[in-house]
């Protein structure tokens, strides 16, 4: 199933994802789908484009993202592989929505795209095993992790360069059913591909990823983790248009401006 937020007629809702592709229909929920369970509203639908899609999730606790997880990424930037995952935080003031104007800070020169897979939590956990993952995932959808990378390189720790307002683009919506062990990552910048990665390079699969974030911490519903981007970014500026898309999800897009 595919759970988007939007808003509608002034309101901010759930909703259900129905229809082929250039058909889709959106079927509000009622309530919250991560306390509420999924509850399609019957009688009330819109077309898609007649719609506003918003963020899919925004994380009442937190974003845990994981660094240097495609081998083929941390060679391009100089780096070894980590011998376990590599984590760092974005606060959720950095969530934004598809087709949302990213405004770049003034302070750096040199952002940087990174398409990447991202794991919504469907329920409090803790010290989850690798097989009982799956109980405990809400679904997938795309992120892109966007850096500034001098500020990454100067700063000695990432908060800053990973965390400002709009560095964390998520949509277009929750895809709750999907074997995430091969599935196509890539990304394009202004149409011209730029990222042709698959879920199958990583060095930490989902669940493995899973199971050591939430030895360390307490994982909440609609707490998200960013699973690593392929090789192939690069840096963007003012009018570019990013595009994430991810094989069984959909298509993420992003427009920057200063």
């Amino acid at each position: 199933m595919r759970i988007a937020r939007f808003t509608a007629e002034d309101e901010i809702h759930y909703g259900l994802v129905q229809g082929e592709e250039g058909e889709e229909r959106v079927v509000p929920l009622a309530g919250d789908p991560f306390f509420n369970g999924i509850q399609p509203v019957e009688g009330t639908s819109w077309a898609l484009e007649d719609i506003r899609l918003l963020a899919p999730v925004i994380p009442r606790s937190k974003i845990v993202c994981v660094g240097r997880n495609y081998a083929d990424h941390a060679k391009e930037m100089g780096n070894e592989l980590p011998t376990s995952p590599l984590l760092f935080f974005k606060p959720n003031t950095s969530v934004t929505g598809p087709g949302d104007p990213v405004t770049l800070p003034s302070w750096t020169e040199e952002v940087s795209y990174e398409a990447e897979l991202a794991v919504v939590i469907g329920r409090i956990c803790k010290d989850v095993p690798v097989d009982k993952v799956d109980e405990v995932v809400f679904g997938y959808t795309c992120a892109n992790d966007l850096t500034a990378r001098d500020a990454q390189r100067t700063d000695g720790q990432w908060a800053r360069a990973k965390g400002f307002d709009g560095a964390c683009p998520l949509g277009p919506w929750i895809e709750t059913e999907l074997d995430t062990s091969e599935l196509q990552v890539r990304s394009f910048v202004n149409d011209d591909l730029k990222q042709d990665g698959n879920t199958s390079q990583m060095v930490f699969g989902v669940a493995d990823l899973i199971s050591y974030v939430s030895s360390a911490f307490t994982l909440l519903p609609g707490d998200v983790l960013l699973t690593g981007t392929p090789a192939g970014v690069g840096t963007v500026d003012e009018g570019d248009r990013l595009d994430v898309e991810i094989e069984g999800i959909g298509k993420l897009a992003t427009v920057l401006r200063r």
